[in-house]
C-alpha cells in the first residue's frame, strides 16, 4: 500500500506545470545558500523529542523516577513500535517497555495523557485557525468551528480532571485489576498537568517553525502569519484522520495543497515540506528508537 501511495503521489507531482523549476528548489534547499533553513529544521528535530522525553519524565514521576536519557530512549522506542500502527497507539505500550515490571500497565496510562496534552494544544491552536481562515463562517463551516471548539473545552476541562476517567472506570464496573491501572491518574497534581502541557505548546512552536522553514526553503511563499494558522488547521485535520504514520504522507500533501493553494500555485513545494516533515518527525526518529531497542533489548529488559 505504501508503493502503491508513493506512485501516486510520484504520478501527481509529474504532471504539475512547474515541477522543473520546483525541482530546482529543492536541490537550492539542501545546497543553495538557504540551506541554512533546512539544516536548522532537521536540527530542530532533536529538541522536539527531547520536549517530549521531558514531558514523560514529569508524567512518570509520580510511579517511576528516571533520568532524561532514559526517557528519551523510551519515547523513541515508542515511536518505533507505534509508527506501525494505526494513528501511533501502539507507541503507549512502547514506552512502557522501559518502565520496571510490575509498573509497565500503569505507565500506559501516562502516555495517554502524555498524548492527550500534544492533542489538546492541537485542538486549540487548530481551532483558532479554523476561525483565521474564515472568522464569519456559516453552514457546515460554522457548525464544524463550534464543535471543534467544544471538543477543545472539554478535552481541557477533562484534561485537569482525570478523576473522573477513574470514576467513570468504577461506573461501569471495571474488573479490579484493570480498575488499579487508572488510580495512578489520581497522582497526578495539576502543576505537573500545566508543566506538561507548556512543554506541549513549546514543541507544537518547534513543529510550526520547522514547517514555516522548509515552506520558505521550498519557495512556497506565504507569509509566516498565515502559514502558522494553516498549519495549525493542517495538523488539526491530521489529529482527526484515521492513519497510520507510514502511511499519512499522501494525505499530509493533499491537505497541504487545499490549505496553501489560496496563496501559493508550487504545490510541488508543498508536497516537498510535507514530505520533509513526515521524514525529519516521523522516519528518523522512529528508525533511531528501532537501533535503540535492539541495542537495548527491550523486550527482554531488566530494572
Amino acid at each position: 500500500m505504501f508503493i502503491i501511495l508513493s506512485y501516486s503521489i510520484y504520478r501527481q507531482l509529474l504532471q504539475q506545470p512547474n515541477l522543473h523549476g520546483s525541482v530546482q528548489h529543492i536541490k537550492e534547499a539542501i545546497y543553495g545558500s538557504q540551506a541554512w533553513k533546512c539544516w536548522l529544521a532537521v536540527a530542530l528535530v532533536f529538541f522536539n523529542w527531547l520536549i517530549e522525553a521531558g514531558k514523560w519524565k514529569l508524567l512518570l514521576h509520580p510511579l517511576e523516577t528516571i533520568s532524561l536519557k532514559h526517557a528519551l530512549k523510551s519515547v523513541l522506542g515508542g515511536l518505533a513500535i507505534g509508527i506501525n500502527t494505526p494513528n501511533r497507539i501502539g507507541e503507549y505500550s512502547g514506552r512502557a517497555l522501559y518502565v520496571s515490571e510490575g509498573k509497565r500497565m500503569r505507565s500506559v496510562s501516562l502516555a495517554v495523557v502524555c498524548s492527550f496534552s500534544q492533542l489538546l494544544v492541537t485542538l486549540f491552536f487548530g481551532s483558532l485557525g479554523l476561525l483565521f481562515i474564515k472568522p464569519e463562517a456559516t453552514g457546515w463551516y460554522g457548525t464544524a468551528q463550534a464543535g471543534i471548539c467544544a471538543i477543545t473545552l472539554f478535552c481541557g476541562c477533562l484534561y485537569f480532571r482525570l478523576e473522573w476517567i477513574v470514576s467513570a472506570a468504577r461506573k461501569i464496573r471495571l474488573p479490579g485489576k484493570w480498575l488499579q491501572h487508572f488510580m495512578i491518574l489520581q497522582t497526578v497534581s495539576v502543576t505537573i498537568l500545566l508543566r506538561v502541557l507548556s512543554l506541549s505548546v513549546l514543541r507544537y512552536l518547534v513543529f510550526l517553525c520547522q514547517y514555516i522553514l522548509l515552506l520558505e526553503v521550498m519557495h512556497v511563499h506565504t507569509g509566516w502569519w498565515n502559514a502558522f494558522w494553516l498549519i495549525s488547521v493542517l495538523y488539526l485535520i491530521l489529529a482527526f484522520v484515521p492513519t497510520m504514520a507510514l502511511l499519512e504522507l499522501g494525505i499530509r500533501g493533499k491537505a497541504g495543497i487545499l490549505l496553501f493553494q489560496a496563496f501559493s500555485v508550487n504545490t510541488v513545494g508543498i508536497y516537498a515540506a510535507s514530505m520533509g516533515i513526515w521524514f525529519v518527525n516521523l522516519v528518523l526518529p522512529a528508525l533511531a528508537g528501532g537501533l535503540v531497542a535492539i541495542t537495548h533489548k527491550i523486550f527482554n529488559i531488566k530494572q
